[in-house]
């Protein structure tokens, strides 16, 4: 019996990353030998166990075989006689399918250290192509390493255009699908996942609604880029810069759904374009399942990200409403979030990638002034229904004061 560090961990290691996860295969062993040292069984396609010490898993080497459609679609063998070599090659790229020994071999059957070296996303054998998942996680991988300047192969990103042109794609659960795209919107450039998917087909198949914005032109005075796809990208890519939450990540990338279903007599003005985003982005969320607190998020983004762009021309009544419908009093951080996303949409554009977005601060300052304004700090002859309207009232004068005192001290010399 022989044990292999294999997948991730060995790329990382190799590449001088840090890894968390270790998965192990072992060759020529059987079930019986592995639950007899103590290993707990808990793979439910094929044989996988857990160390009876370090819980880390361990899976018998295998060789699968194509037998319906996505990626459930496989019949797995293990058996003593099968190799490492043939574990290896049912793999996705050549830089996950090298294996270390315990003393620190290194194996390579597929030359995935030559690729590392050259920085190409290759894939192993032509058998990429049965499993659509496989299309993701190239693109998560593009995500992850553009830093490092890797690139996908010509040949790999063939195949990933060959099955999103298959069907195949459509075979994938709602759920894996967003637990790939989740991921990937945290890597650190997640702008580079639908960079990817848009170039091999992808996109249009599984995130249609982000793939309309592609060639959907916008003012160049405002809009530098134009393209509303290119836009997109660049605020994810801002979102990332800053190292923002999940929520936010999405947020932005769906936060100009509704520009896609601008009429084409009214471009490139987008008129109401707030509101025509939110059937598409509720169903984008619905369809991938994504979590509630994300979806709500995205949905206040969408509707109402142009009304923190023009927070300082907003009325004081406005401005609270805004707030109130944020749930400021509730959920601060919510409207922080909320504040982020606006700010990544107002610094995604060509050349304007590090403007001044003052009105985060202002937003911020409003947020705070109202949260300060409490009930036990109104008139105790103050009872019933009154109490509210007049926190309402002080709050709305609060934000009157605030805005009075920023436009003397913002004044223009």
């Amino acid at each position: 019996m022989q044990v292999y560090l294999v997948g991730g961990a060995v790329r990382d290691h190799l590449l001088g990353h840090p890894y968390h996860e270790k998965d192990y295969v072992v060759v020529g062993a059987t079930p019986e030998q592995l639950l007899a040292l103590g290993y707990q069984p808990v793979g439910k396609d094929f044989p996988v166990f857990l160390h009876p010490e370090s819980k880390e898993e361990y899976a018998l080497a295998r060789t699968e075989r194509k037998s319906g459609q996505g990626y459930h679609g496989f019949e797995f063998f293990t058996d003593v006689s099968v190799t490492l070599e043939d574990d290896l090659i049912r793999r996705d790229l050549t830089i996950n399918a090298i294996a270390m020994d315990e003393a620190g071999k290194i194996y390579d059957p597929y030359q995935g250290q030559q690729d590392l070296a050259n920085k190409i996303l290759r894939h192993v054998s032509d058998a990429f192509v049965e499993d659509p998942l496989r299309v993701l996680r190239v693109a998560r991988f593009a995500a992850r390493y553009k830093p490092l300047g890797f690139s996908i192969a010509t040949e790999t990103l063939d195949l990933m255009r060959q099955l999103a042109e298959s069907g195949e794609l459509n075979a994938l659960t709602p759920e894996r699908v967003w637990k790939e795209t989740s991921r990937a919107l945290m890597e650190p450039h997640a702008d580079v996942y639908f960079e990817v998917l848009e170039a091999c087909g992808a996109l249009k198949v599984l995130f249609p609604e982000i793939d309309a914005l592609f060639g959907i032109p916008q003012r160049p005075e405002y809009h530098p880029e134009i393209d509303c796809g290119v836009h997109t990208l660049m605020s994810l890519h801002q979102a990332c810069k800053a190292n923002y939450s999940l929520d936010v990540r999405f947020a932005v990338l769906v936060h100009d759904l509704g520009k896609a279903l601008t009429p084409e007599h009214e471009l490139p003005r987008h008129i109401m374009h707030e509101e025509r985003g939110i059937p598409p982005v509720t169903q984008v969320c619905d369809r991938l399942k994504v979590p509630t607190q994300t979806k709500q998020l995205a949905l206040a983004v969408c509707k109402e990200h142009l009304k923190c762009h023009q927070a300082f021309a907003l009325k004081p009544g406005t401005l609270w409403r805004l707030l109130q419908r944020l749930d400021v009093l509730r959920r601060p951080e919510r409207v922080e979030a909320f504040i982020q996303a606006c700010e990544c949409d107002a610094r995604g554009r060509l050349g304007l990638e590090d403007r001044e977005y003052p009105q985060a601060t202002y937003m911020r300052d409003a947020m705070e002034i109202v949260r300060t304004i409490k009930a036990q700090d109104l008139p105790e002859n103050v009872q019933g229904s009154e109490i509210g309207e007049m926190l309402i009232q002080r709050r709305i004068q609060a934000l009157e004061a605030y805005k009075a005192l920023h436009a003397v001290t913002n004044k223009p010399e």
